[in-house]
């Protein structure tokens, strides 16, 4: 939500978004169609027949919608006029070659989109700017012989324009008109989204990126949209996610989707999911997780919040002293699918820790080397699951590294504190606490 994402910047105000004020020859021959409702459909010779009700678009046939069709209200009746039959098209009227109508209440075709009805006054993805816009208006030009639907206004002016009485006509400000070769629509309701082909924009955001667009979504807009993802992709985008947004999407989710998610998320970011659920949607998606997924899980649960058990995760890649390099770079590549690999422990024939490999260090080295041959100091940091948060910060400072390990009382490597899990754990903590590189306040 705007103002409220402390961790992470909002990638949306800083990326260009494409805008048809650049083509100026189009932006000039703008037609409004919220402002076509209600205007009137004459005959060539300036008779009035009709008045428009919609807009009907193909979005299967370009980038760029059809306007295959209007509604048109004779009468009493809602009847339609084909786009073959309109001659003229401009803010103020439709001139049409023929003063006959198919006076069939209109049945909507596959593919067919009514522009006021299904988009104006909602939510759409601009993917080139990775925001969530709301259409104020869109806009409508002449392309050869067919009308297409080019732009979407999201304009606050536009929407003044529309609801206030009296206000200025509807002239499109361009710098607010987004190309519409950048838009995703999430669907008709109760049908499920279809993306266009010919548009990835969606697919190359980052998950931050995609994660601010969740988060300003409505809560059915959401879950359409995450119905689209990978779920490896989609447990990313939610580890990206505010606290409050996350747990609204979990419990807004079918729970056999929000366990899938969670089994697939990074165990720390799971369990902070977890522990802002209530007890009973908790023990239900825990349930529901892999066995093994589930155990581990609940070992983390049983930390409390604020120790370093309650902030790492339990993902590690082992390896023993008389493992080769060879063998090393096999087991990184497996657990690479699951989780980011930084480091590899290598502990002794009794569990206990002796070192954390490096990835760098790993791949320098010949396949044929043996670990304990490449090991070496410095030894890194470590922490018991107890420590506290002042603890953890006064280790990750002393070492200098970007992560701690987290051992049992006889040193067996039980977990990992990466650098980022401190900052997000500092943040959510922060108030009034003195943390250990401030200087002590007035008495203390």
């Amino acid at each position: 939500m705007p103002g409220t994402d402390s961790r992470r910047p909002r990638w949306a105000r800083s990326i260009k978004r494409p805008t048809l004020a650049a083509r100026r020859a189009v932006a000039g021959t703008l037609i409004s169609t919220a402002g076509l409702a209600g205007q009137p459909v004459r005959d060539s010779d300036g008779t009035d027949v009709g008045r428009v009700v919609d807009l009907v678009v193909r979005w299967d046939r370009g980038v760029y919608p059809l306007l295959t069709g209007m509604i048109v209200r004779v009468g009493f009746r809602r009847a339609w006029l084909h786009a073959e039959d309109v001659q003229l098209i401009d803010n103020s009227q439709v001139i049409v070659s023929s003063a006959k109508f198919d006076l069939r209440e209109y049945e909507r075709r596959p593919g067919e989109w009514l522009v006021r009805k299904d988009l104006l006054d909602h939510q759409l993805l601009d993917v080139d700017g990775a925001r969530v816009v709301r259409a104020a208006d869109l806009y409508l030009t002449q392309m050869g012989a067919s009308f297409r639907l080019v732009g979407v206004d999201v304009s606050f002016a536009s929407f003044l324009r529309r609801v206030l009485p009296g206000s200025p006509g509807r002239t499109a400000t361009a710098s607010k008109v987004v190309d519409w070769a950048s838009i995703q629509s999430f669907g008709r309701p109760g049908e499920p989204v279809r993306l266009r082909e010919t548009n990835r924009g969606l697919q190359q955001l980052r998950p931050a990126q995609l994660a601010d667009l969740l988060e300003d979504l409505a809560r059915p807009e959401r879950q359409l949209l995450l119905s689209l993802m990978d779920p490896d992709a989609a447990a990313d985008v939610m580890e990206e996610m505010e606290p409050d947004e996350l747990e609204e999407v979990l419990r807004d989710a079918p729970v056999e989707r929000s366990a899938a998610l969670i089994a697939r998320m990074e165990p720390d970011e799971a369990v902070d999911a977890l522990r802002d659920l209530p007890e009973d949607d908790r023990r239900t998606i825990l349930h529901l997780v892999p066995p093994e997924r589930a155990a581990q899980l609940s070992r983390l649960l049983g930390y409390p919040e604020g120790v370093a058990g309650g902030i790492m995760t339990t993902s590690l890649v082992i390896l023993q002293l008389g493992d080769t390099i060879a063998d090393a770079r096999t087991k990184a590549l497996v657990q690479r699918e699951n989780q980011d690999v930084t480091c590899l422990v290598v502990v002794d024939e009794d569990g206990r820790m002796v070192d954390d490999l490096p990835l760098m260090d790993m791949i320098a080295a010949e396949p044929t080397d043996l670990v304990s041959d490449v090991i070496g100091p410095p030894i890194p940091g470590t922490v018991l699951p107890d420590a506290s948060l002042d603890e953890v910060v006064e280790e990750l400072i002393a070492n200098r590294e970007s992560s701690l390990l987290v051992v049992d009382e006889e040193g067996r490597p039980i977990g990992r504190i990466l650098a980022d899990d401190v900052v997000d754990a500092l943040i959510e903590s922060r108030s009034s606490r003195r943390w250990p590189w401030q200087p002590p306040r007035l008495g203390e």
